[in-house]
């Protein structure tokens, strides 16, 4: 019997996993991962990402070995050298074909293209299938056959193509018949206490759906922007590693609400749009490649003259935004979750991108990149699509005289100061009125709280009578002087 190799990558499950369930229904399959963490660390992963990716590569050779699938493992330095590695295995196994789910990324686009030229030049089959999206990117278009760059239009035409084939799943493959092949040892990973928060595996991602569906999901409208209420899903790490698919989601998001997930007046229907704007972003990685290549979508803000990171000035804003320690207590504390965690609610990354790419203005690459390095769910499509939405250089941005301010977004969304206790404990003893902007004898040198990030946030150098107030720093910029200062770097390039 003919077998086939299965090439898992970024869709490390079994159910609805379009290209391993049909591969299944070819004859016996073994399952391959590429392994290549240099190339990673090109694409910008960092360490929480890479070990959380391979956790779930371990999790997903549990499940496989109950299928009796056995799973091989090439270690490769980068993408140029996967065709040949591939070919190589599959001439050693024996297989007929090759079966993957397609990748959107520029490199990774370029990747798959020459592994498929080099299988057929060898007379072996290549299937490859839509899966990190419901419609392959291209095939929802304006009446005038382009991509769409604004995000409701888009929305709209992606809803009225959706079918209820859309919604149902495809289930994990049967069990095969036993094999003499072994599984090959998977990379080790580091754990941290960061990883802790996000344990590997299906049924872990499925269990945080259902719970998400069944407390808070038809609720997400009213809740889904204030940090302090676990009103989000979080299961964006899942979905960037393809331990959950969109599918799945929708189904979900169908079932509990009583198939009002398509109304955006209701919780259901405003979650279910973000996913399809983290399906539009995927579209625009294919129809302007630029967006892989840290171009910026808007090409006339290549121009924008940002501040140089080579000023010791713009280094130590940078720093103090890094690690928390800017004196603006709600963008410190988002950034504090972010490191603590290795994610950020999403209304505090438009905050602190908007932040650090307006008020500081610092390119937003140099945001982006630190996005990538410390998201567990970094994901360069949103990633990308998000900061560049905030720094009113990407597709259907945000205008570039919108500038959030920090202060009223703070009370607006954290109006008891919880999220903020909870990431700033030394502004914990202020009344909630005081918390968003902390009154300005409460701070101190915003270098000196740099340089105490290692030391006792709580210690009393000041001799203050209460020591917690002397670890928080002063605002870092005056936010009118800050806004003027963007407006005219903008109106610059008109």
């Amino acid at each position: 019997m003919p077998r086939q190799l299965m090439w898992f990558r970024n869709d490390l499950r079994v159910e609805d996993n379009p290209a391993f369930f049909q591969a299944c229904q070819q004859s016996e399959v073994v399952a391959v991962f590429v392994h290549s963490p240099e190339q990673w660390q090109e694409h910008g992963w960092g360490a929480l990402k890479t070990a959380f990716v391979l956790s779930n590569l371990h999790s997903l050779q549990q499940q496989l070995s109950k299928l009796n699938i056995p799973l091989k493992l090439l270690t490769i330095t980068d993408f140029t050298a996967a065709p040949a590695a591939l070919l190589n295995l599959a001439q050693e196994l024996g297989v007929s074909g090759l079966f993957f789910n397609d990748e959107y990324e520029f490199n990774e686009q370029q990747r798959d293209n020459q592994v498929v030229t080099e299988f057929t030049k060898a007379g072996l089959d290549v299937e490859r299938f839509t899966d990190q999206v419901i419609f392959e990117p291209g095939r929802i278009r304006t009446g005038k056959g382009d991509f769409y760059t604004v995000f409701t239009p888009f929305y709209r035409n992606w809803l009225s193509q959706l079918k209820p084939e859309h919604l149902v799943p495809l289930p994990a493959p049967k069990a095969q018949a036993s094999t003499q092949l072994a599984n090959d040892p998977l990379p080790a990973f580091v754990s941290s206490q960061q990883l802790e928060h996000w344990p590997a595996g299906e049924a872990v991602a499925h269990q945080k759906l259902q719970d998400f569906c069944e407390k808070a999901l038809n609720n997400y409208d009213q809740q889904r922007d204030f940090p302090a209420i676990e009103g989000t899903s979080q299961v964006s790490a899942y979905l960037a590693a393809g331990v959950l698919s969109s599918r799945q989601c929708l189904a979900a998001a169908q079932m509990h609400s009583a198939g009002r997930f398509m109304d955006k007046s209701t919780g259901a229907g405003v979650w279910v749009s973000e996913l399809v704007w983290r399906e539009f972003y995927r579209h625009l990685l294919i129809g302007f490649p630029r967006i892989s290549k840290g171009r910026a979508f808007k090409p006339a803000t290549e121009k924008l003259a940002w501040r140089s990171i080579e000023n010791s000035k713009v280094q130590r804003d940078l720093q103090a935004w890094q690690t928390g320690q800017t004196g603006f207590p709600i963008i410190d504390a988002a950034m504090r979750q972010l490191l603590e965690t290795g994610w950020m609610h999403n209304r505090l990354r438009m905050l602190v991108a908007m932040f650090l790419s307006k008020n500081l203005l610092i390119d937003w690459r140099v945001g982006e990149a630190f996005f990538m390095q410390h998201l567990i769910d970094g994901d360069l499509a949103a990633n990308n699509g998000g900061w560049q939405w905030a720094a009113s250089t990407g597709t259907d941005a945000v205008p570039y005289f919108r500038i959030f301010n920090p202060y009223t977004q703070s009370a607006k969304f954290d109006p008891e100061g919880k999220f903020i206790r909870r990431y700033v404990p030394e502004l914990a003893h202020l009344t909630n009125k005081q918390i968003h902007q902390p009154p300005a004898n409460l701070s101190f040198n915003q270098q000196q709280a740099v340089d105490k990030l290692t030391g006792d946030l709580f210690s009393n150098e000041s001799g203050n009578e209460d020591g917690k107030r002397s670890s928080y720093p002063a605002p870092i910029i005056d936010l009118k002087l800050s806004r003027d200062r963007v407006m005219q770097a903008f109106e610059a390039i008109k």
